[in-house]
């Protein structure tokens, strides 16, 4: 299978999702949150509109443009996917099979329906990718490479199970913003967007927030006052029921907005309904702060450095904003 067929089966791909009827996609959703109950209705459009997002014949072009791949000799290539937020796997099967390898795939239990859809859809396009992927329901066997993505205990895992061929392990990350007091409104309503989009249960989530000494956060949460529905899902307002009762037999000072509870602290990674906030006195010191947190950290959101991610872009990357900033097709094209 050449490039250019490849590059055409994708986009195809983007044409079918795009044109998608509202009835066919009420049903995937619904399936889908069978399987996953975070995965509503809203979240699973989120992710299908984001993967439409990448399969744009001009944007497929030009994220192919620098690398070799017409001569690549096809590897099987394992693909471990996590579940943690809809489709969050796609990027690596995307990866794997426009270089011209074969995907192993190894589906999350939280996210199979969407993922299986998607490949059907595709075969059915390009028949020829019906020998390139291989769904393994057990024990990945018989791979050349891995790129698995899971907690940082899975990672540990992972790290040892691969040990002897080349890999990409991604282990848990989150993300950061960086307020100076200056933001508009429309900043702070996207900034929600990176908090609240997905329940915050993704890596390009923001769960921390860092603010200038003496920072007034009402503003701030007036204008989160739109993001109040996400606490009328079940598992949500749970978690938020229960971190807010730890707070209160600790006895340890919090906001709360009625559904999310913001909570000072120096951690990076907070529980879901929680928001960290941490104080600056100084950019050296944010800097500081920040690059010793550089390995933990997948987007830093802002208007000034370090941060690259603007607000309400976090979850929006494109195909070239690979995670944990490693490549997936440069190493690809390494195997051979």
């Amino acid at each position: 299978m050449t490039l250019e067929q490849r590059i055409n089966a994708f986009t195809k791909l983007g044409f079918h999702i795009h044109n998608l009827q509202q009835d066919s996609l009420a049903q995937l959703a619904t399936e889908a949150s069978h399987e996953n109950p975070w995965f509503t209705s809203k979240n699973v459009q989120k992710a299908i509109t984001g993967v439409n997002n990448f399969l744009d014949r001009d944007k497929l072009t030009q994220w192919l443009a620098p690398y070799t791949l017409e001569t690549l000799t096809p590897k099987n290539i394992a693909v471990v996917m996590a579940g943690n937020i809809p489709l969050v796997g796609f990027h690596d099967l995307l990866c794997v099979l426009i270089s011209g390898h074969n995907a192993l795939v190894k589906l999350s239990s939280k996210d199979s329906k969407l993922t299986r859809y998607l490949i059907d859809r595709l075969i059915e396009i390009e028949p020829e990718f019906k020998t390139r992927i291989i769904i393994q329901e057990e024990i990945l066997k018989d791979f050349d490479a891995v790129i698995a993505t899971g907690s940082d205990n899975s990672a540990r895992l992972f790290d040892y199970y691969f040990r002897k061929v080349p890999n990409v392990i991604r282990r848990n990350r989150t993300s950061c913003a960086i307020l100076t007091g200056d933001e508009t409104l429309d900043d702070f309503k996207n900034l929600g967007n990176d908090v609240f989009d997905y329940f915050g249960l993704g890596c390009r989530n923001v769960s921390k927030l860092f603010v200038p000494e003496g920072y007034n956060f009402i503003p701030l949460l007036d204008t989160w006052k739109s993001f109040e529905p996400v606490i009328h899902h079940h598992k949500y307002i749970n978690n938020y029921d229960y971190q807010k009762s730890i707070l209160l037999v600790n006895q340890q000072h919090f906001l709360d907005t009625g559904f999310v509870l913001l909570q000072e602290s120096e951690k990076l990674v907070s529980p879901i309904a929680v928001l960290y906030y941490e104080y600056y006195n100084s950019l050296d010191s944010l800097h500081s702060i920040i690059e010793f947190n550089k390995p933990k950290l997948q987007c830093i959101v802002g208007k000034i450095e370090p941060a690259s991610i603007p607000f309400g872009q976090a979850q929006h990357p494109e195909l070239w904003d690979y995670a944990d900033g490693v490549d997936t097709l440069a190493f690809l094209g390494n195997l051979n």
